[in-house]
């Protein structure tokens, strides 16, 4: 682990507590955790970063997805199916993200959060309606190729955002509402975690202690949103969609400005 301070430690593992409820409530938990880490470790390669990153935010999302799929009708088969195309995507975007750099980094997950305020701005009545029928086949299909491949390939790449993608895809492309999305966004963003974290480690850029005691604070915040995101429903999830986007788009555009 490197020599950090027992500030920005305490730090690193609130930042991880509050990604871990975020993660669990509407996906997205890295843009508050990848942020962090590289202003707690701003010495440390951008790749030993991303994989530390993974480290943590997978306890956290394998702790919600339990949660949900006990709590909630979950469609575990699709998710399982879209989250093994995801692992592949996630692998193979994971293996380009050595020669990332944090200064690459920055500007990138701005644009992410612009997108994804645009978007939910322009649709507000987005995912609250209650899931229909069952999804065709079709875009069953279409949810594994262009969601479980394509986002995975981002989620390996870059990460930050993965779950809020996943969970707009998810309610787009199935027409589930945000609970369920969120639910079924949580089994596939294990996969890719898990894909993104077996490159990692073969390339040696997890920081493990530092991942280990971060991990136990972002389960707790993870299990804690599940539950809260389950009782209060779509409406909940997609106030704290908003707040969570634009407060990060703000924190981001000062910090570029300044820079």
């Amino acid at each position: 682990m490197p020599d950090i301070s027992l500030t920005v430690l305490v730090v690193l593992c609130a930042a991880a507590a509050m990604a871990g409820w975020i993660d669990a409530v509407v996906g997205g938990g890295g843009l508050l955790l990848l942020p962090a880490l590289l202003l707690g470790l701003p010495h440390v390669p951008a790749a030993h970063v991303l994989g530390t990153n993974k480290a943590v935010a997978i306890v956290g999302t394998t702790g919600a997805a339990v949660t949900y799929v006990r709590r909630t009708p979950v469609r575990v088969g699709t998710a399982v199916r879209i989250g093994l195309a995801a692992l592949v995507g996630s692998m193979a975007g994971a293996s380009l993200a050595a020669g990332i750099s944090s200064d690459v980094l920055r500007p990138v997950i701005m644009v992410v959060l612009l997108g994804v305020a645009a978007f939910v701005l322009l649709r507000p009545s987005f995912g609250t309606a209650k899931a229909g029928t069952p999804p065709t086949r079709s875009r069953v299909v279409a949810a594994i190729v262009l969601v479980g491949g394509g986002i995975g390939f981002y989620d390996g790449l870059f990460g930050p955002g993965t779950g809020t993608f996943l969970v707009l895809a998810l309610t787009a492309v199935l027409h589930l509402d945000l609970v369920h999305a969120s639910a079924t966004a949580k089994i596939v963003n294990v996969c890719t975690n898990v894909g993104a974290l077996i490159t990692f480690s073969i390339q040696g850029s997890v920081l493990w202690q530092l991942a280990a005691v971060m991990a136990v604070f972002n389960l707790a915040g993870g299990l804690i949103g599940a539950r809260m995101a389950l009782r209060k429903g779509s409406e909940f999830v997609r106030g704290v969609l908003l707040v969570v986007v634009f407060s990060l788009v703000a924190k981001l555009a000062f910090d570029q400005w300044s820079g």
